[in-house]
């Protein structure tokens, strides 16, 4: 269990912090820069879906296909935010109990999705 009496650790969540013992601080701290990482990429996408709207309201176009790059750009960001506090958890808890550390699910999934982003936009732009 926890070097920390149970009584006088209330970190949360329980699910990560109630079991397995304390790794390397240097281990944790890794994990939080990741989870920071991907949250900062989820701020991009929302961002450039919240851009590819703006600019397309502005000039007038805001056809389907500038609806659909940008919403499958919010959905990445929204993807990436669920899921990186999902791979936090994961990931620590691992650590926490001598497990191999997991793999992310959501890099295929936000590939794809941005490999189809990616094809509209040569569409749009008329490269294709």
């Amino acid at each position: 269990m926890s070097d920390v009496p149970p009584e006088t650790d209330r970190r949360w969540p329980r699910a990560v912090y109630g079991v397995g013992t304390e790794p390397d601080p240097r281990f944790t701290l890794a994990n939080e820069r990741t989870f920071l990482a991907w949250i900062r990429t989820s701020l991009g996408f929302l961002a450039a879906g919240a851009g590819v709207a703006a600019v397309a309201r502005i000039a007038g176009r805001m056809g389907i296909e500038f609806k659909l790059v940008s919403l499958l750009l919010v959905l990445c960001g929204l993807i990436c935010t669920i899921s990186s506090f999902a791979r936090w958890v994961r990931a620590e808890q691992a650590m926490r109990t001598g497990r191999p550390l997991p793999s992310s699910p959501a890099m295929p999934v936000l590939t794809g999705v941005l490999a189809a982003v990616a094809l509209v936009a040569i569409v749009v732009i008329g490269l294709i």
